[in-house]
């Protein structure tokens, strides 16, 4: 269904609800032909269907231009939810288009305002996205009865009203609070410091970059001073199946050696015990933690 009852957002809110008016209202007996025939693949008729109704759907996204966000949007947000509505609309139900489908505008704008309000996903659940749109209007209601004076609400009124919790309002009314902001943003009056300029850095510090490269500079001359206390062939042992890359099989280690696969193995564990031994020795005196041998 071509979507010509949305309008570009350099027309003017004013003509464009001008023009809705024009389209005239259609009785129950229309909109059940109408429906009939759009079921039946005649797309003129999904689309009067949806331009007869537009009046309506102006009307209920008036009801959330508090939060803040272009009316236009919001109503181009609940023109789709009226065509998706159109879409599954069944006229053998009994009851007026617009009755089901202001539950399709408000899911429509409803996703459209969550979606606009954060980056940080708000109203995960059915419970939070109910508390999100009821929180302004309670709080609005709970004004008025306190003579407008808005110190007088408190998050236990308002979780009095909606039947939750205090703590989920408070949790609520400050992920509502805070609105994004960019790290690129100016601070100050002069504006010549953004956001990022006080963003503490993750990444070490040079001194302590310095200090690391410093510690596996001696740890590696250490675990060569170690490897030399081995005798040749240990220390070829160590070298081909700790050390290299691609490292030697048992099987290779024995044939090289001209003894079986499980006395290099056995070899190769003695190389390594008493490798950590000569290691622990220097990595002692050097006040130095203990480095592991890889198994």
């Amino acid at each position: 269904m071509p979507a010509s009852s949305s309008f570009s957002s350099a027309d003017s809110l004013s003509t464009y609800l001008s023009e809705i008016n024009q389209h005239p209202l259609l009785t129950q007996q229309e909109e059940q032909s109408l429906s009939r025939l759009y079921r039946q693949g005649d797309l003129a008729a999904g689309h009067q269907l949806v331009t007869c109704n537009l009046r309506f759907v102006v009307k209920v996204a008036y009801e959330y231009r508090s939060y803040g966000l272009k009316m236009s949007d919001l109503i181009q947000e609940a023109n789709i939810g009226l065509m998706k509505a159109v879409q599954k609309f069944d006229p053998d139900k009994g009851i007026r288009l617009i009755s089901y489908a202001v539950w399709w505008i408000r899911a429509y704008i409803q996703n459209y305002i969550l979606r606009s309000w954060s980056l940080v996903k708000l109203g995960t659940t059915q419970a939070q996205r109910r508390l999100f749109f009821s929180l302004s209007r309670t709080r609005r209601e709970l004004e008025k009865l306190g003579a407008g004076d808005a110190s007088l609400v408190n998050a236990e009124e308002i979780a009095r009203k909606l039947n939750v919790k205090a703590s989920e309002v408070r949790e609520m009314e400050q992920r509502m609070g805070g609105r994004d902001l960019s790290l690129d943003a100016p601070m100050g009056e002069d504006g010549d410091a953004t956001h990022l300029d006080f963003v503490e850095s993750q990444a070490a510090s040079q001194a302590d970059e310095v200090a690391d490269r410093q510690q596996a500079d001696l740890t590696r001359a250490l675990v060569q001073q170690a490897l030399m206390r081995l005798d040749p062939r240990e220390r070829f042992i160590i070298e081909q199946r700790v050390m290299s890359d691609s490292e030697m099989t048992l099987s290779e280690l024995g044939d090289h050696f001209g003894f079986s696969r499980e006395r290099a193995r056995q070899l190769e564990i003695r190389a390594k015990d008493k490798l950590k031994a000569e290691l622990a020795a220097l990595m002692s005196e050097a006040g130095l933690d203990q480095v592991e041998l890889a198994a």
